[in-house]
């Protein structure tokens, strides 16, 4: 074992209802999440001196201090690349705790996605932005590759014609995570599930992706307290330990658009999350019982099944055919409903689910959960979490 293994722990987790229209600032829905984790873990805003966030969040790490009467801050951090900084904002939070910078360190993320800015949108200005990433871009969006369904729909088509993957394997991505989140009481499409049939008759975003392939749009908010282990355990739920946390990013790496590798199949930054956390927590695939894998697009999950060693490349849609990552599969997945079923708020409430299957707490609650792996977003730099239950 290595880095931060079992040194810090998350200790609290809260959020707001997630909706598509919350009616409240984000700064609002920001603050509410963070009280809520902070009563989770019987702290007081007093006691925070760190804080972390994502460099896409509109609300800035003082005035969510202010807000709830934090006091003196004497860590604070942003993580980039969207989606893929989820499980880094509690590696950065376990860092700090780790080597004393901070005592207490709040995680947080939240957006209006659904009622204010839609990422799915296409953006034109960022492909002529005077940056780095708007030379990527301009690789991409002038070829009509100007959402993130068309740019991971190409990666897609090359994946089933490399290994003969059909939609109906997506498919059935989606229908376990509806399935999920259909017995979630605080998943957006609780008592709706899916069967393969109808994402099949839904409507085509980018082929080869239909709608129900494609993560929800979700106005809400998500907050974690990390703090040390040794405190946690004198606090009011058993301390999720986090066992292992990487980030990783390939060579070539573009976001979203790494179209330029010799292998367009894998995911090999998220293939060096795995390896990181594997020998960082001295497990392996074997040693986990419950998954909770990035699902902004359905192909993702596939290939996140072989770039961390379920199964072998090419060999994920035999892996999950026979239920295995259904609730009483050999690797049940998202069992909150994922962002598919639950809602999108950047993978943070992927890893409070995490933290619940660990805690023992959860709706979907797996048998023995004692290792639970949560990723991050993916096509992008990444991260990941193994947390334990001690």
């Amino acid at each position: 074992m290595s880095g931060v293994s079992g040194i810090a722990s998350i200790a609290g987790i809260g959020a707001t209802e997630f909706s598509k229209e919350s009616g409240r600032t984000e700064l609002q829905l920001a603050a509410e999440a963070t009280r809520t984790a902070l009563d989770d873990a019987g702290l007081d805003p007093s006691e925070v001196d760190g804080m972390v966030t994502f460099t896409m969040d509109t609300n800035t790490e003082t005035a969510v201090a202010r807000e709830l009467g934090m006091g003196e801050l004497s860590f604070f951090s942003r993580v980039h690349y969207g989606g893929g900084a989820a499980c880094a904002t509690v590696q950065q939070a376990a860092m700090a705790v780790t080597t004393g910078m901070a005592e207490v360190v709040v995680c947080y993320r939240a957006f209006n996605e659904r009622s204010g800015q839609r990422f799915g949108q296409v953006q034109p200005a960022v492909a002529g932005a005077a940056t780095s990433a708007g030379v990527d871009n301009s690789w991409s969006y002038p070829l009509g590759l100007g959402t993130p369904g068309a740019q991971v729909a190409m990666f897609a088509r090359r994946y089933m014609h490399t290994f003969g993957a059909t939609s109906e394997d997506f498919g059935r991505v989606a229908v376990t995570d509806r399935k999920h989140a259909a017995t979630n009481p605080n998943a957006w499409f609780y008592q709706r599930p899916i069967t393969l049939a109808e994402h099949q008759d839904s409507k085509w975003i980018t082929e080869p992706l239909h709608l129900l392939d494609c993560c929800q749009e979700s106005d809400g908010g998500v907050a974690i307290v990390v703090t040390s282990t040794e405190r946690a355990r004198d606090l009011p739920h058993p301390p999720a330990v986090v066992q292992a946390a990487a980030q990783g990013s390939g060579s070539d790496q573009f976001t979203m658009t790494s179209y330029y590798r010799d292998d367009l199949t894998g995911l090999p930054e998220m293939g060096l999350v795995g390896r990181q956390l594997w020998q960082q927590a001295g497990l392996g695939p074997q040693d986990v019982q419950v998954g909770i894998l990035y699902d902004h697009f359905t192909p993702f999950v596939l290939v996140q099944l072989e770039e961390l060693g379920f199964c072998g490349r090419g060999e994920a849609r035999d892996f999950i055919a026979d239920g295995a990552v259904e609730l009483d599969g050999r690797l049940p997945i998202n069992t909150h409903g994922g962002q598919l079923g639950e809602a999108y708020i950047h993978g943070m409430n992927g890893i409070t689910e995490g933290v619940r299957q660990v805690r023992g707490t959860a709706v979907n609650q797996v048998d023995e959960a004692h290792n639970v792996l949560v990723t991050a977003g993916t096509g992008v730099p990444t991260s990941g979490l193994v947390l334990s239950a001690e």
